[in-house]
């Protein structure tokens, strides 16, 4: 019997819950439905989703069918061509695949076919850990500590007589996309596996003390094999635990923050309004709107704020897909509180442009920048860009790469162009802004929010 192995986070063969299910049953027919709702995707994401797919497409020695439309219409079609009685997916937990998955498993049962969720895109499942008295937690330092203690089930492997099934056919993998995907890294399980690798072998141990330098090769590189499942976090976990006492605090720093990934999934999952409205509302909070603004924010999007390190920031993320995770910190901040516009408006940017978008972990992040998350009483935080740029970047390293206007100025002269008189003789902007004034602003701004609220 033929059962359908519907795709969506989780390209790939090894350590697949739903695939070991589906291979049970007989042939295993992999599917994957282009979807309207991700026409709204830049080209970046969608080229790096292709490659996915073509990566898995190769693994499947071309089995893979790609369809185009409505999920509920579509996977039920193929299940009707195929003569499938059973499709099964990795479960999924945002707002909208909650509310997909329901409506195909409605739409699939009118035709007699069942549809069985195994596994999903986190080590624990999302609402999962909760307090003593059975409610979701509301800040990360003790979900962290209760995650922890959860058991993580071990890795499952492929299927040994895994037998695809090619009754029907598909449509192409996007060639123009492919083509502009040659811009980003390898995509695929296998690039994710030896990346892995890479990083336990040779950073690893340096994790705790680099993961904050954008300056440096400090990180895993991995957000964007575990957005599209090319790796699951259970494989990560299982080789962390086996490292040696040289990699241990490593180890521990990049544990941690897996944790903060699945505490997002958790929050989300409990607060699904969360993905666009704030967890704790500012009602009274003033922002900024109009054509100067939108002009500030484009400045913003483009790399052009004349704050070398905000821009080198917005610059790598437009070039390459990605952003070092302090850059989202302090990029963010700029925007919320150097330019006073609403966390949404940055949120939708990086969900566009980066190509491990996650709404879970980009939204909460948005908002825990914004003062409006899930951290106690961060609204008086205001990153000084100067200040970051200095700390997290100390020999101008990473401005030079990105900011190339200011590749003449030595060391932190990166930072600050105009204490130097040829600090803008190659172009580079100027300032849009004070950051002193506008910092006091917010702060006036968020006080005054918050004694509306009393």
């Amino acid at each position: 019997m033929t059962s359908i192995w519907w795709l969506r986070r989780d390209l790939r063969l090894d350590d697949n819950p739903a695939l070991v299910v589906a291979a049970a049953e007989g042939e295993v027919l992999p599917l994957f439905v282009r979807d309207p709702q991700l026409a709204h995707l830049g080209k970046a994401r969608r080229s790096r989703l292709e490659a996915s797919l073509a990566s898995l497409d190769a693994s499947t020695g071309g089995a893979l069918v790609i369809r185009s439309g409505d999920p509920g219409t579509t996977v039920a079609a193929v299940a009707r061509e195929a003569g499938a009685r059973s499709v099964h997916v990795t479960g999924e937990f945002t707002p909208y695949a909650r509310r997909r998955d329901r409506e195909v498993a409605e739409r699939l049962g009118l035709d007699g076919v069942a549809m069985h969720s195994s596994g999903t895109p986190y080590a624990v499942r999302p609402g999962t850990v909760v307090t003593g008295q059975g409610t979701p937690y509301k800040v990360f330092t003790p979900f962290g500590k209760a995650w922890r203690d959860q058991a993580v089930a071990a890795p499952v492997t492929q299927p040994a007589a895994l037998r695809w099934s090619r009754t029907i056919t598909g449509e192409r993998l996007d060639r123009e996309l492919l083509d502009a995907a040659s811009r980003w890294e390898p995509a695929g399980e296998q690039a994710a596996l030896e990346r892995w690798r890479t990083f336990l072998d040779s950073s690893l141990a340096d994790y705790a003390d680099g993961r904050d330098r954008p300056d440096l090769a400090g990180t895993s590189g991995l957000s964007t094999h575990l957005k599209y499942g090319e790796i699951h976090p259970r494989t990560l976990l299982r080789d962390l635990a086996l490292v040696g006492d040289a990699q241990r605090v490593g180890a521990h720093s990049f544990v941690n923050e897996l944790a903060w990934r699945e505490f997002y999934a958790d929050v989300l999952w409990h607060r699904p309004a969360s993905a666009w409205h704030d967890l704790r509302e500012l009602s009274g909070m003033d922002f900024d709107e109009g054509p100067g603004v939108d002009e500030l924010v484009e400045a913003w999007c483009e790399g052009r704020t004349g704050f070398p390190f905000v821009d080198a920031g917005m610059r790598q993320l437009q070039q390459t897909g990605w952003m070092h995770n302090r850059l989202r910190m302090v990029t963010a901040s700029f925007l919320v509180k150097d330019l006073h516009v609403r966390w949404q408006v940055g949120a939708r940017h990086f969900l566009i442009q980066l190509l491990d978008a996650d709404i879970a972990s980009n939204n909460h992040g948005w908002q825990w920048v914004a003062g409006t998350g899930t951290d106690a009483a961060p609204y008086f935080r205001v990153f000084n860009p100067v200040t970051q740029g200095k700390r997290l970047d100390p020999r101008g390293d990473f401005v030079r790469r990105w900011v190339p206007e200011l590749a003449h100025l030595e060391g932190a002269a990166a930072h600050e162009p105009w204490r130097h008189a040829e600090g803008y003789v190659h172009g580079y902007c100027r300032r849009i802004l004070d950051h002193s004034e506008e910092r006091r602003e917010a702060l006036e701004r968020y006080s005054h929010a918050r004694r509306s609220m009393e």
